[in-house]
């Protein structure tokens, strides 16, 4: 039996192309979980605040690297976007627009947007202008959203999730990291299967039983 202070921190980055890669197995896995866990998202901020384009040798690397990921997971990519965008190094605004949207209850709905728009629509996640035009199309309450984008709440809230990530051990996106009452349990991604991860999952509590 579990404790209801079991948690399951997925560490990831809107805008981080393994962790698209990784949504499949990630939203199997979290329809498997039993009630007990309790599922947190934690934005990891891949790379910060930026206005600068990003670097052309830096573009074609990673596209190199959405073509290695969609070949390895089938996760689809629209590489119309390093044409029709201007790809800047900065995904905190996109961690941001995750934070504001929690306000609303519509924290999950942003993430997925922000993706599709990043990955399968050519649009620009790093600009505060297609976010909200995203929070737009979710029909959340566009002047609290945009309000809250740039507010200091929000960037303190930004500042804890990574200290939180820090203090999990977590260098890489996406992980998961097991928590149940004061002993941590990495879980390695499975990007193929939710399978492994919830054996591992499975195995992880029971362990803790015993003791």
């Amino acid at each position: 039996m579990t404790s209801p202070e079991t948690t399951l921190y997925y560490v990831h980055d809107p805008m981080c192309s393994w962790c698209w890669g990784f949504n499949r197995s990630w939203h199997s896995l979290r329809k498997a979980l039993p009630d007990t866990i309790n599922v947190v998202n934690v934005v990891g901020g891949l790379a910060p605040d930026s206005d600068q384009p990003m670097p052309l040798e830096q573009q074609k690397t990673i596209a190199g690297y959405w073509k290695e990921i969609e070949k390895r997971t089938g996760a689809k990519f629209n590489f119309d976007f390093w044409q029709v965008c201007t790809p800047r190094r900065s995904t905190y605004p996109a961690c941001r627009a995750v934070l504001a949207a929690c306000e609303q209850n519509a924290e999950q709905a942003m993430i997925d947007a922000i993706q599709h728009a990043y990955y399968l629509r050519a649009m620009n996640p790093s600009d505060n202008s297609t976010l909200i035009a995203l929070a737009g199309e979710l029909k959340l309450d566009l002047q609290q959203f945009s309000h809250d984008l740039q507010s200091n709440e929000i960037e303190d809230e930004l500042q804890k999730q990574f200290s939180l990530r820090r203090s999990l051990g977590v260098r890489s996106f996406p992980s998961l990291v097991l928590m149940t009452g004061d002993t941590v349990f990495p879980i390695t991604v499975d990007y193929e299967s939710h399978l492994p991860m919830l054996e591992a999952l499975v195995r992880a509590l029971a362990e803790q039983v015993q003791k």
